[in-house]
């Protein structure tokens, strides 16, 4: 019986992944039809990108013991597809110098995987330490990933609006999280669980944030605008908020920039 209920539970979060997953492809539809990418950041991809490889590989027989993490395998093959999609738009489309940057970090982290899936094949010799291994590298990633959210919920609070935090994007990231964390705590994989416990209240916590703040004047109701993906504002300054009128326009796209790449970040990995 347990058996098929983590099956059913990891099923759930595939789908869930999956959303998730196709939420950057929009962002970069909108990349290509400007022909610039603008102020988005890639870096948040290649992370996402080698998270997507280490859970594959953790995943395969080769690290779990048999296909006992398959669905962690699917999931996250199948998350490979958008970010290559979105990193290759990027370096399509990027200036000069942000190609140069982003290529070497994408050479870094391909083989730094290389490395790690070699010597995770070859060099040791039982599944319970190529677990440990990858397992360890794949919280490392995930943590990193989970943690950039907390910037976002600061600028809601220090707003009191939501437009900073689309409600879909956080609402399928709690559910992707208990999914994942649940699949884990079945199979009794701390590998899986560790990361996803961490997204679970973070995502429940940006949750509670809407619910508060949801009354607040959105974008549209103020004509300002707003990234579709990750709802930050595209131009102007916050009503009410003398300091951000006060900024420069060059200062406000440097602070969305930043805000930007960290909001991005948040794209799961199981």
């Amino acid at each position: 019986m347990e058996k098929y209920l983590r099956l059913a539970v990891g099923i759930m979060g595939n789908a869930t992944s999956l959303l998730l997953y196709g939420s950057p492809v929009l962002t970069f539809m909108k990349v290509i039809k400007d022909k610039k990418v603008g102020e988005y950041s890639c870096i948040p991809y290649v992370i996402a990108l080698f998270n997507c490889l280490t859970y594959v590989w953790y995943g395969f027989p080769v690290v779990s013991n048999g296909w006992e993490n398959f669905l962690v395998a699917t999931v996250n093959g199948a998350g490979i597809f958008p970010e290559c999609f979105s990193i290759i738009t990027y370096l399509i489309f990027a200036p000069p110098k942000a190609k140069l940057r982003i290529g070497r970090m994408l050479v870094g982290a391909l083989v730094l995987f290389a490395v790690l899936a070699v010597i995770s094949a070859f060099a040791i010799h039982d599944h319970k330490n190529r677990k440990f291994m990858i397992g360890m590298v794949g919280i490392a990633s995930s943590i990193g990933l989970y943690s950039s959210p907390l910037v976002v919920m600061k600028l809601v609070i220090k707003t009191k609006s939501v437009e900073f935090m689309p409600f879909y994007l956080s609402f399928f990231s709690f559910f992707n999280s208990f999914f994942w964390m649940t699949y884990g705590a079945l199979g009794r994989d701390i590998f899986i669980v560790i990361p996803n416990i961490i997204g679970v209240p973070l995502t429940l916590a940006q949750l509670i944030l809407y619910c508060i703040y949801r009354k607040k004047k959105t974008c549209q109701e103020t004509g300002t605008g707003l990234d579709p993906e990750v709802g930050l504002k595209t131009n102007g300054a916050l009503n009410g908020n003398s300091e951000e009128k006060s900024k420069s326009p060059s200062d406000r796209r440097v602070e969305m920039q930043k805000t930007s790449t960290l909001q991005k970040g948040r794209f799961d990995h199981s």
